[in-house]
This record gives C-alpha cells, structure tokens and sequence, in this order.
C-alpha cells in the first residue's frame, strides 16, 4: 500500500510519510522558468502537458511520499462560469456570477485537461508507490471567493452571507464539488485533501450551516467512492469537535495550533503543523522543530507536513534537508 494511505487507513506508527502543501511552486527555480513563459495562472493549470510536468518537478527533485496535482481550488467557479483572474500582487479577482448559466457538461469540458493530467500523473505515482492527492476547497471557503469575489484577507462584507441567494450557491457548490471530486478519483487521484482556507473567519454560531454541515456531505460523499479524505480547517478554533463532528480519515493542523493539544484531543491521523517561517531560518532550528513534530507524534498515525504552503523563497536545499531529515528518524 502507498505511504499515506497505509498511514491514514491502518494507522501505521512505523511510518511517517512527507509531502509538503504548495511543494510545486515558486521556490523552484525550474517552475520560475515555466511560470516566465506562462503569465496566465488559470491557463496553466489547463495545460495538461505542463500541469503533469509542475506536479512531478519535486518528486523528481526530493523523495516526497505523494504528489499533489497543480491546481487551484478556484478551478470550481471558473469551471462553473465565473471569471476568475489572477492579480500580481493582489490574489485573485472573481466576477459576477450568472447561475443560469451554469450547465454540467461546459462544467466537465472545462476542467478535462486537468483530469487528463491527474491519470498521466498517476501512472507515474503508481508506478513508484506514490500516492496522488486530489484536491478542493472546502464549501464555506468558495462561497467566501465565489461572493466576496476576492481574497477576504484584503476586505471582507459579511452582510453578503445572510441571504436566501448564499444557500443556493452553496448547493451549487456542493454539486459541483462532488463532479470535481469524482472525475479526479476515477483519472487516478487515491486520497482527497479538502482545504478550508478562512475556516477561521466563521463564528461558533454559525459553524453548523458553513463548515460543518455542508463539509461533512463532502466527506461522506469521498468516503462512499473508497478513497480516504484529509481535512485542513485552516485556524478553526476547535479542532477536537471540528474531527467529532466531521468525521475526515485524518486531519492537517496550521503553525497556530499547540500540537500537544492535537495529540491529547485527536484519535485520527495528523497531518502538518510545522511553521513554513521555519523553512527560511537555519538548519539547526529547522532540526529541531521538525524533530519536536516527529517525537511528538512518534507514537500516533502522522503525515510531515506544513502548517501552510511552501514559502516562495524558500531555498530548495533546506526542503531537500527536511525530507532527508524525515525519512531518516528511527519511529
């Protein structure tokens, strides 16, 4: 069985597998060179031939556990028929969104060459026991994009949230998640990764109508196709009833959180938590956070991760020291 999968599904100690979110990015100097003669974000996660090329550029440089498909997880409202722009130096910038427009099949057309470039991928990944994760955001953090129509870290109107048009996007969502879902399970993808991006913008009285109700569909839907689902609630304040009510196979913790509370509250497999600042510093510290995270968890089903993607400048070498460090501690 795969890493993560033996991990996540037969809770093995013995273990403890590597990928790192946002591992094809900027930091590498030959995705640099890709992105120089592709300025468009949107139409390069649409080329199959370099999508394929960016998500196996790390595996081919570090010896990562599993490959993560280059995408957005704004696929899904371009897909649907949203502009979705990508801004330098701002993040992106949605459109209005026309929902009789919205047509299953423009749907599926749309976002083919990224399923194409999952199956060419996974020929790779299961050719040398990798695992290829498929991916989404979570139903709460598209509908913050599809309506705030930016990034809420600029500027957010909660006023947009309380209406009878909110419920009916997140149907859409929930859809049309679903779709996204099982095409990237049967082009090859064997574990799901569901990203809540501003989990942390919700408040506690409104958790069961955004996050828990509409992400626990998604969960029961992935686990009903046979693949296994990670949850990243990105600064959700209670991670314990987050995995309560939830129920996801394992569960990615942000830099934010006390993973000594994680290991005392959480019975699943953890995945993250450490600081991708961390990346940027020294060796020496370096070692020694990424070692607490291994000694900590030595004893529980646990995935190394970061608390957040990889850093655009970051330096290569010290994500090869990692994955080095990683795979030499003796469980």
């Amino acid at each position: 069985m795969s890493p993560l999968r033996e991990c996540i599904l037969n809770n093995n100690t013995k273990i403890k597998p590597i990928w790192l979110m946002r591992q094809a990015g900027r930091y590498l100097p030959e995705f640099r060179e890709i992105r120089k003669e592709n300025p468009n974000f949107i139409n390069l996660c649409l080329n199959e031939k370099l999508s394929y090329e960016i998500t196996l550029q790390p595996l081919k440089r570090f010896n990562l556990d599993a490959a993560i498909i280059f995408s957005d997880i704004l696929m899904l409202p371009y897909g649907i028929g949203q502009k979705v722009e990508f801004k330098k130096n701002f993040g992106p910038i949605l459109q209005e969104l026309d929902i009789n427009k919205i047509n299953e099949d423009n749907f599926v057309k749309k976002l083919q060459p990224i399923y194409n470039s999952i199956k060419k991928v996974s020929e790779y990944s299961n050719k040398n026991t990798k695992d290829l994760i498929g991916f989404v955001g979570a139903p709460w953090t598209l509908l913050v994009y599809m309506l705030n129509k930016q990034s809420p870290k600029k500027n957010i109107n909660k006023e947009l949230f309380n209406n009878h048009l909110t419920f009916n996007i997140l149907k859409l969502i929930d859809k049309y998640l679903k779709i996204h879902i099982n095409n990237q399970i049967k082009h090859g993808a064997n574990i799901i990764q569901i990203f809540d991006s501003w989990a942390g913008l919700v408040d506690e009285k409104d958790l069961e109508k955004f996050i828990y109700k509409p992400t626990f569909s998604l969960v029961e839907y992935i686990k009903s196709l046979g693949v296994p689902v990670i949850c990243f609630p990105r600064n959700i304040k209670n991670y314990k009833k987050y995995v309560e009510v939830i129920k996801p196979d394992a569960i990615n913790i942000d830099y934010n959180v006390d993973p000594k509370i994680i290991k005392q509250d959480i019975n699943i497999a953890i995945q993250g938590g450490l600081d991708p600042k961390v990346l940027l510093g020294n060796r020496e510290d370096l070692k020694k956070e990424a070692t607490k995270y291994l000694n900590l968890f030595k004893d529980k089903p646990y995935i190394f991760n970061l608390g957040h993607g990889v850093l655009p400048e970051t330096n290569p070498d010290n994500v090869d020291y990692l994955v080095r460090l990683v795979k030499e501690f003796k469980c």
